[in-house]
């Protein structure tokens, strides 16, 4: 990086929450209300993209179906997802990162509401500068949703990391010229996230801790 960073964007499942477990649950319960085969290996290869995307790509043959599909998705994340939390390590994590000076920002594909729930759910408002939703611009791996976040936030593509741990988001960087870092303790493997040519590969929040802290120290030093 020529310049120092001075934003943090996150996507948020699989990369700050754990919740994977639970998408993949819901979305083999929504599927098998409707009759449609689908392998766990299949529901968590989506997991990133927008709720539409998501419909077009693990139910092609039934358009008809993809809006009672998603409700049934939805009500059955929300009624059993409220025990999903933050990997351990993220809230200290993020304090020491707005503490050092960097502003932070989220990038997920979630729905607006879906967004809402769980920032009101970890009580992390106020840690965030911005926030983007896919329902509320393109799905990843367009990269509209940083765009919008650096024109709110006055900062360039490349004082900003984004931080994700699937192909779509490190594409979604690539793609605006962002630098990037991959998390492998979510969905996505190392061979894949590599395929984007991240300044590093985290398997663990400590050692993402570490490495954006390290980033924060660079900062200071310019």
């Amino acid at each position: 990086m020529n310049k120092p960073v001075e934003l943090i964007i996150f996507d948020w499942d699989g990369t700050l929450f754990d919740s994977v477990g639970q998408i993949v649950a819901s979305l083999q319960f929504a599927a098998q209300q409707f009759a449609q085969p689908l392998t766990d290996a299949d529901a968590k290869s989506i997991i990133g993209l927008g709720l539409p995307e998501v419909a077009q790509r693990l139910f092609p043959s039934v358009p008809e179906l993809h809006a009672a599909i998603l409700k049934s998705y939805a009500d059955h994340y929300v009624a059993n997802s409220t025990g999903d939390r933050w990997f351990a390590g993220v809230s200290e994590m993020l304090h020491e990162l707005k503490d050092a000076g960097l502003q932070l920002a989220v990038a997920t594909g979630k729905s607006r509401k879906g967004l809402d729930r769980v920032l009101g759910q970890t009580n992390s408002r106020e840690l965030f500068a911005a926030t983007r939703a896919a329902s509320e611009t393109r799905s990843k791996p367009d990269p509209l949703m940083l765009a919008e976040i650096l024109t709110e936030t006055g900062i360039a593509a490349e004082q900003a990391i984004m931080v994700g741990d699937t192909s779509y988001d490190l594409e979604m960087a690539l793609n605006i010229a962002m630098p990037r870092v991959g998390v492998s303790y979510g969905v996505h493997s190392i061979a894949t996230l590599n395929q984007f040519q991240p300044l590093y590969i985290a398997d663990s929040v400590n050692a993402l801790r570490h490495f954006l802290l390290q980033q924060s120290a660079l900062r200071e030093a310019v």
